[in-house]
């Protein structure tokens, strides 16, 4: 499976992005998917998953109700939307997908995506 994130932007603050990640791999519906952020000098951080088959989602905290993550099977895409940004969501964000775990820690996604810069200005 070969992911490739998109939609970074500069944004102000309370305002929108969409990111997309675009998936390879027939089978890629059965997948969990997630998004991590990663801010200059913190920890990757998990933001939100969706896991495959039942489409379950969940969500960090401090993004709920803000962030909303969501799959197309069809077109094989997973997408955050993202509302209301803060400047502390300034980070870049990553996809991220496994087959068999969907937890919220990094080390249980085996695939990864290269990272869109997300910027929110105050």
């Amino acid at each position: 499976v070969q992911l490739q994130a998109s939609g970074g932007g500069l944004v102000q603050t309370g305002g929108s992005l969409r990111l997309s990640c675009a998936a390879s791999g027939r089978t890629f519906w059965r997948y969990a998917a997630a998004w991590f952020r990663q801010a200059p000098g913190k920890e990757r951080e998990f933001v939100a998953r969706i896991r495959g088959g039942d489409g379950s989602t969940y969500y960090l905290d401090s993004v709920k109700g803000r962030f909303s993550i969501s799959r197309d099977n069809a077109k094989n895409t997973v997408s955050l939307q993202m509302n209301s940004l803060k400047p502390e969501d300034t980070a870049v964000y990553y996809c991220a997908a496994d087959a068999v775990r969907s937890g919220s820690s990094p080390n249980e996604y085996y695939y990864w995506g290269q990272g869109t810069q997300v910027t929110v200005s105050s």
